[in-house]
């Protein structure tokens, strides 16, 4: 295994990693009070039926990869390598205005989970926020995407907050709200 700095030769590799999400289970958003009494309360449960859902690149984290990898932005692109092919992938700038790392993307090939993949580029990355004196490192997931939640929390990121209007008015009722999370750097 190789990590390395990404560079434009792999750019097809990226698009090529598959990286569908599979879960059994999903956080259950439970919503109570009005204005600045809101509260919210997590829970996990098991999905209706298993979620296996593609994980495309989109056209943002795309054309920002492709800024990054070819030096027309900064930012951090690492690739993990594997027989000489990419199986996974962080993306992620630092946001000096507040102090922090944000990662993203983070995508590992289906073929090659449960390796510490996730994990190495994870750690790298908070080592590389470390080394700029930044405060801490942050990442989106959706509460539907219970594995990539598990990791966070197993590495030590703390879940710091929720969007339930991120993508669209609808995202509790479709059980994909996004969570806020962040690596403290001490």
């Amino acid at each position: 295994m190789n990590i390395r700095s990404a560079t434009p030769k792999d750019l097809p590799s990226i698009e090529e990693i598959d990286c569908v999400i599979e879960s059994a289970h999903y956080l259950h958003i439970d919503r109570a009070g009005d204005g600045p009494e809101i509260h919210f309360k997590l829970e996990q449960r098991p999905l209706r039926e298993k979620l296996i859902a593609p994980n495309l690149l989109d056209d943002e984290i795309r054309f920002t990869l492709q800024q990054v990898v070819t030096g027309g932005d900064e930012g951090i692109a690492q690739v993990a390598e594997h027989d000489d092919r990419v199986v996974a992938i962080i993306l992620a700038h630092a946001r000096t205005t507040l102090g922090t790392m944000e990662v993203l993307d983070l995508r590992v090939d289906c073929d090659s989970r449960r390796e510490g993949l996730a994990t190495v580029l994870l750690y790298q990355l908070i080592q590389m926020a470390t080394e700029q004196q930044l405060r801490a490192v942050s990442i989106l997931t959706q509460t539907n995407n219970a594995p990539a939640a598990a990791l966070l929390e197993k590495l030590g990121f703390i879940l710091s907050g929720l969007d339930t209007r991120r993508y669209s008015n609808h995202d509790l009722v479709k059980e994909a709200a996004t969570l806020m999370w962040y690596y403290e750097i001490k």
